[in-house]
């Protein structure tokens, strides 16, 4: 049956500093593959730091659209941004004097009338709280939308620092969570820093030069990734930054915003038994991503991120760790984003892996799942 696709702009109060009590509108984009008379069966995927949703979930090319092939099987899915990313709002980051003053000089060509100099908003963007706020509007919009009760969450990196607690804090909402190379600091801070704002800068850029090398460098398999798909991601991604896309060098940057983060580590995962318990958990890596383990160990417990440790800290039984051969942290763009699909369908609809609740598997590139003795 055919996808029906459907862009929504869900209004939201912000909570973003910068914009406080300003009314926004968040970008979601839904995939609806609801089968004529069935009810509607919701997923929503959320980004993580640097790559908005649409590049990420949504590719349009060849088989790398995560999102369509949920929707081909059965699901209703709705992928969104935060502010600060992608095609919802980016409040303070139009200014190029908001960007990193340690990478300014980057931008050059300039754009019109730009000086390097201090930031005009000497504040880090967004955080915890305000992130989750604008995650609880689109959840409460998609279960309005889809009159269910509860939805799916699939999330990719450091969108577990939302998608984790907030299930722990509304489990019934949230009927399952699969999480794709998830950054979890164990050490982590439980509480906010103060004062919030925090000094700094809303804005970082990333290049093309950058993009690439990063991939490059968690590459250690013959035929990891197919040829020119770093240069489709990257294509997908300037398309959805107008402004990042005119700065700098022909290629143009990519503007990750910059936010403060806690609440997410061994404590608040193992809270109440809610993950692994009424939320079900499915955690995935990539054997050659150096983003989710650090090795050796960061000495700053914000920046020391073990995916093992995450399995460990889920107190309840329902829980499972997948890795991923020949897999880096992009491998929604490797060839073994195909697995990646299989296996969250095969999730979504049976909530086990090779019939097993729990546990810790292997998994080759012919998508042959191993147990971990």
């Amino acid at each position: 049956m055919p996808i029906v696709t459907t862009d929504h702009q869900v209004t939201h109060t912000s909570t973003v500093p910068a914009n406080k009590d300003e009314i926004v509108e968040l970008f979601v984009r839904e995939r609806n593959g609801t089968p004529p008379g069935q009810p509607r069966k919701p997923v929503l995927m959320l980004h993580g730091r640097s790559v908005p949703v649409l590049p990420g979930f949504d590719l349009q090319y060849k088989s790398y659209s995560w999102a369509e092939d949920l929707a081909k099987a059965g699901y209703d899915v709705f992928l969104m941004d935060l502010q600060g990313s992608g095609l919802s709002p980016r409040p303070k980051m139009d200014d190029p004097r908001n960007v990193n003053p340690a990478q300014q000089h980057l931008l050059n060509p300039r754009p019109p009338g730009f000086v390097p100099g201090p930031p005009s908003y000497p504040y880090q963007l967004t955080n915890s709280d305000s992130d989750r706020d604008e995650l609880n509007t689109v959840v409460e919009f998609v279960l309005n939308e889809c009159g269910t009760a509860k939805l799916a969450f699939v999330g990719w990196s450091a969108a577990a620092f939302h998608m984790g607690p907030y299930a722990i804090d509304n489990p019934g909402r949230v009927e399952s969570l699969f999480l794709l190379a998830p950054i979890f600091p164990a050490n982590g801070s439980s509480t906010p820093p103060s004062p919030l704002p925090q000094p700094g800068f809303p804005t970082f850029v990333g290049g093309k030069t950058g993009f690439v090398r990063g991939m490059d460098n968690e590459t250690h398999c013959v035929d990891q990734r197919e040829p020119g798909i770093t240069d489709v991601a990257w294509d997908a991604i300037m398309a959805c930054d107008p402004i990042g896309s005119a700065w700098g060098p022909p290629t143009g940057f990519n503007r990750i915003r910059n936010f403060v983060r806690w609440g997410w580590n061994k404590t608040t995962a193992s809270q109440g038994g809610v993950l692994g318990g009424s939320v079900p958990v499915l955690i995935v890596y990539g054997d050659s991503d150096t983003q989710v383990n650090t090795s050796p160990p960061n000495p700053d417990p914000e920046l020391n991120f073990s995916v093992p440790e995450l399995y460990d800290a889920v107190a309840g039984p329902h829980k499972l760790m997948v890795k991923l051969a020949c897999a880096g942290h992009s491998v929604v763009w490797e060839a073994q984003h195909k697995n990646v699909h299989l296996l969250s369908k095969h999730w979504l609809k049976h909530l086990k892996v090779d019939g097993k609740t729990q546990g810790v598997f292997d998994m080759d590139t012919d998508g042959i799942l191993s147990p971990v003795s």
